[in-house]
Order: C-alpha cells, then structure tokens, then sequence
C-alpha cells in the first residue's frame, strides 16, 4: 500500500513542503487544472508537474483526474473529438510514466453535498448531504456550487445540458461509457496506465440524471464491459458506502482478488437517515465504516497500489477548500498508517 495524498497545485493552500511531513506519506494525488474539460494534456506541463513533485521527495502516483467531456458522456457526434484528445492525454501521461488516472463518468456534476460547512458536535465542520435539501435545489439558480464542478457553462448551457440528460436512460449512459472504454483502454495498455473510475457521489440519482457507478452488480458490469486490467476502480468508501446496501469490505475483497481496483480513496461517513449522511473522521468510532475491517480487507488481498485519506473535516479553525485541509487529512493518513503497521506486524 502507498500512502498518498490530494493536491490541487500551486493554488492549493496547502504545501507539498507541509504534505511530505505527514509520516508516512510518499505519493501525490494531482491534475492539470488549467486546461478546459476536453483539450489534450502536453507533455510538458505533466513533466513540469512531476518534477516539482519529485523535487520535494515525493512521488505523483495517481492523475485525478482527466475529466470526461460531457460530448462523450451524452454520445454526441462531437465525442469523436474529444475522445481522440483524450487518447493524446492519455499516451503523455504514458510517456511521463504516470501509472494511474482516476475519472467518473457522472453526468453534470462531480460530487455533491447540500452543506460544506455543517458544525459537528466537537466544533469541527465537515460536508454533509441532505436528500431532503437536494431535492429543492435547482442547479439553474446556482443554489450551490460545489469544488469539482465544472462552472464554465453559462446559465442557458447548462440548461440545454440538463435538458439532454433528462432524455437519457441509464441504458443510453451505459452505452455510452462502453463506447468510450472501448476506445481508451486500449491506449491505456499500450501506454501502461491504469484507468480506475470513481463511484458516482452519492450512488443515487440527483436532479433527475442517471447515475451508473453506485453498487456491486453495476460495478461488476463496469469491468465486464471491456475486460482488460488496466480497466479498474477507485473504491470509494465515503461514496459507496453512504447506504447500508454496499459493504465496502466485501467489495474490496471482491474486486481486489480480481486485481481490479487500481486506487483506493479510504474515509469515514456517519449516516444519519436514508439517502442523508455526514463526513466524519477516520476513526472508526465516529462514522458508520469499520475502517480497521476496510484497511484489513485491503491488506488480505495484498492490494500494493495508492490509498489516499480523500476528504476530511477543518479543525483548529483551518480555512481553505472544504474537504481539503491539512490537518484532519493528515490524521487520517497516520491513522490508516497505524493500522496498517498492526495488520502487517499481526500477519508476520
């Protein structure tokens, strides 16, 4: 298992000169983040960011991520375009000897939570997800926006968006996605990378678009769709297991015996009510998730790839991207370190 961690970039308030003393740590978890949705990646500004990663000692392990036009999502003609750029990002980042990208496949919008800044008990914030709120929210009257969205569209776009989704089935979106796996995972071999899709968040449909990557019959039938593997996962746990009805240990034994899960995004959430949770931390105490059952699950199938704390709460009056901090990711990343030494220590 590396331990490794998210970081946004130059823009990102927190350092790769603070990320390298967390103990333990040794990857980075980063992107491009000025080049729009859907233009190919040069090789020289992944270059550039590689080197200023390893020039802090530290390696960049995982590209998270190379978003997905929605042209390919909605399998318009214009895909084709999009599809051969994203092919040429692909083989640069081959050529940087990047190992894995993580993408999703969710229409619209990236993760979604109805508070970013919810009080917890002890003081601390974290984001949490209402259905009930959800559902009154209109996207069109910018109720929220969320890091990770894609912000570019004008009101009347993102109307005329919404109104192509709203005449997709869950079947279309599923045709779709095989299109475009057929078309890259064959360049993801070639160029020896790993492709690993994130679970839609939450696993549930959110105004009224489908949603695809949410259980085990459906991840089951994501790698069956081309099977080759370099065609994978990232298992989320503070997506998939936001419902009772994923038990994300089994699904790590599951797919992790199959070899297919390339990046593991490891946290805690609490669930408070159907279809409603909060974040919590790590701690297994403090959510809904067995974390020590999590980490043991990933170290009897010997996973050997990235793990990242993912999204933590702001504590000690940290301000910055909500989810995003130093401080509570950093307690994850020991903590899931800590238990880690005891499960290998405990095997020996």
């Amino acid at each position: 298992m590396k331990m490794t961690f998210r970081w946004y970039g130059d823009d990102d308030k927190v350092t790769l000169d603070q990320i390298r003393q967390i103990p333990g740590m040794t990857g980075i978890v980063s992107a491009i983040y000025d080049i729009p949705v859907g233009q190919a990646w040069p090789l020289e500004k992944i270059m550039e960011l590689k080197n200023k990663i390893q020039s802090y000692g530290l390696t960049l392990e995982v590209i998270e991520s190379v978003p997905v036009h929605e042209d390919i999502k909605l399998g318009l003609p214009s895909r084709e375009e999009y599809i051969e750029n994203y092919k040429e990002t692909l083989r640069n980042l081959g050529k940087a000897g990047i190992p894995v990208v993580c993408y999703n496949f969710m229409p619209v919008f990236d993760w979604t939570r109805s508070q970013l800044d919810y009080r917890l008990p002890d003081g601390s914030t974290a984001l949490i997800y209402d259905e009930e709120i959800v559902q009154k929210m209109d996207p069109l009257q910018g109720d929220l926006e969320l890091p990770g969205w894609d912000t570019s569209y004008t009101k009347e776009g993102l109307k005329n968006l919404l109104e192509q989704y709203h005449a997709m089935t869950e079947e279309d979106l599923w045709n779709n996605l095989e299109y475009f796996l057929k078309e890259i995972i064959p360049v993801a071999e070639e160029a020896n990378i790993k492709m690993a899709i994130h679970p839609d968040d939450p696993p549930w449909p959110i105004f009224g678009l489908p949603r695809i990557i949410t259980n085990k019959e459906n991840l089951e039938r994501f790698i069956r769709l081309v099977d080759s593997p370099n065609n994978g996962l990232t298992l989320c746990s503070g997506s998939l297991g936001v419902t009772h009805d994923n038990n994300i240990q089994e699904l790590i034994r599951y797919f992790g015996e199959m070899g297919r899960i390339h990046f593991g995004h490891v946290r805690n959430v609490k669930i408070t009510e159907n279809k409603s949770f909060e974040e919590a931390s790590h701690r297994s105490a403090d959510g809904s998730l067995d974390m020590y059952e999590i980490m043991k699950a990933y170290h009897d199938v010997e996973f050997d790839g990235p793990i990242r704390p993912d999204h933590g709460r702001m504590i000690w009056g940290e301000t910055g991207r909500p989810g995003y901090g130093l401080y509570d990711r950093a307690l994850g990343a020991v903590y899931l370190n800590g238990i880690w030494e005891a499960l290998e220590k405990s095997s020996k």
